[in-house]
């Protein structure tokens, strides 16, 4: 059966990405600019852009990516992407690359529940490592099956990508995580008898601070050690590491601890308590992916719509402009000779009270506020980032209670007072109308502020630690040689 032209086409563009040969990729999308495209209509579960990251051909990689960087996120029959395949493989040029296209690619689980930093720790890819981290911080707090990244160096031995990650952690808590069978790094390390492994962990402040941490079977790591069926020369040398830094048997009657009482335990679980419920809120509270990015065309459209109708009253206001120059009153105006009403000026400028001068406030300041809005979105601020979101979230709040108010102005000018107590019920539902909004918008910036100051100080708190925890390490590597010397 003779073959159709794309159905060539598209073999030969799987053979190019094959060999890497980004000069034939150019052939092919200048005969065909939607090639590219028509590869979502193949039965082929991998896209060229997987191959050449798995092999991690670069020029050819970089190619497709600057001609259709949506292929970044495109997913194979085991839901993996190109990134996850070239973390695996240690490509580090083509992981930069991929990492410019979309970062977002950093949070996506294969079939198999990993991300492509659980690959990289799993290989030990130090300098993979360093890049997907300093991308996507957040990738270091998901888990695999309980595992942290931190447990998958530990489980497959790759101590330099553990220092890697141990230099990113800020907080202690950080290393004293707990995998499915209770069991912190420091457990696992000593169960796998990996020595050198033991003498890092117990040299971080950290680590060293919970070397008496229990895990689901109520062991400490000496305890897991001493559980081993093999003991060898490495077993010796651990328990003697683990002795030195003041660690315990929990079994050892002399370490028991009193049992607590039930108003202890009755306390503690409303601590617990409280501490879920602040969590689920702040979960709650937090970005969710990039709806920022997903709404960026309708905040546009909105923000030019207001910014319109504000541009337009200010320019022709309620109740016109005088079409000449008037010093009679006569028309109800404050017109005099003293007070020349000129051609071209509002007409409730000339009257007297705050009226038009509270509309005209109003006005300008939702204005402001909506060009502010397109200056941000059409500026090319990374939208993503906590600070520019929460600016434009309260940019948006502002130009939309100016634009209400502005309409509420409007109303008062064109409305006499005397005719108000006329109609009552109106006054009413307008009253009852503003005290809504003003509640919503409370709640939304309520809302908003508190997640913004609740991200500004867990950073605040995170880089202290990091600082604390820093000048320790320091004092312990200037101390011990002191130490050394005495003990010798």
């Amino acid at each position: 059966m003779e073959r159709r032209p794309t159905e060539e086409n598209i073999i030969r563009l799987y053979t190019a990405a094959m060999e890497g040969d980004a000069d034939t990729l150019e052939r092919l999308i200048q005969n065909d600019q939607c090639i590219l495209n028509k590869v979502s209509l193949t039965s082929f579960s991998e896209t060229p852009l997987h191959i050449s990251s798995l092999l991690g051909h670069l020029d050819f990689t970089v190619t497709i990516l600057r001609r259709n960087s949506k292929m970044a996120m495109e997913l194979d029959a085991m839901n993996r992407s190109p990134l996850h395949l070239a973390c695996a493989e240690g490509h580090t040029e083509t992981v930069k690359a991929l990492l410019g296209a979309n970062n977002d690619v950093c949070l996506i689980r294969d079939q198999d529940g990993r991300v492509p930093l659980h690959l990289a720790a799993m290989r030990g890819r130090v300098e993979i490592i360093k890049q997907l981290v300093s991308e996507r911080p957040e990738s270091t707090s998901m888990v695999l099956d309980g595992d942290t990244v931190l447990h998958l160096c530990v489980k497959y031995n790759h101590l330099e990508a553990l220092k890697l990650l141990v230099s990113f952690a800020c907080h202690d808590d950080e290393l004293l995580r707990v995998n499915e069978d209770g069991n912190t790094i420091l457990h696992l390390a000593a169960i796998l008898k990996q020595l050198e492994t033991i003498k890092y962990l117990l040299s971080v402040f950290g680590v060293k601070a919970g070397v008496n941490t229990l895990n689901k079977m109520g062991y400490t790591a000496l305890d897991v050690l001493e559980h081993s069926l093999c003991q060898d020369f490495s077993s010796l040398e651990i328990r003697k590491l683990l002795m030195e830094a003041a660690a315990i048997r929990a079994m050892d009657p002399n370490n028991l601890q009193p049992k607590p009482t039930i108003a202890a335990i009755v306390s503690r679980s409303k601590v617990s308590t409280a501490k879920t419920w602040f969590r689920k809120f702040n979960k709650y509270l937090e970005y969710k992916g990039d709806w920022i990015e997903e709404t960026r065309g309708s905040l546009m459209i909105v923000a030019t719509v207001i910014a319109t109708m504000t541009f337009q009253v200010g320019i022709n206001p309620p109740g016109g402009v005088w079409q000449q120059n008037t010093t009679s009153s006569s028309e109800g105006s404050f017109c005099s000779s003293d007070n020349v009403c000129r051609a071209g000026t509002s007409v409730f400028s000339y009257n007297p009270g705050i009226s038009y001068y509270r509309f005209l406030t109003f006005n300008s300041i939702a204005f402001v506020s909506s060009i502010s809005v397109i200056l941000l979105l059409v500026s090319g601020f990374p939208l993503k980032n906590k600070l520019c979101m929460w600016l434009l979230t309260l940019a948006m709040c502002v130009t939309i209670s100016f634009a209400a108010l502005t309409y509420l102005a409007s109303l008062e000018m064109v409305n006499p007072y005397q005719q108000w107590d006329n109609y009552v019920y109106m006054y009413y539902i307008q009253r009852r109308t503003i005290e809504i909004w003003v509640a919503l918008l409370i709640v939304v910036g309520a809302i908003y502020t508190t997640h913004f100051l609740s991200w500004s100080a867990k950073k605040l708190r995170g880089g202290l630690r990091c600082m604390l925890q820093r000048f320790r390490q320091k004092q312990q590597q200037t101390s011990s040689p002191r130490g050394q010397d005495i003990n010798i």
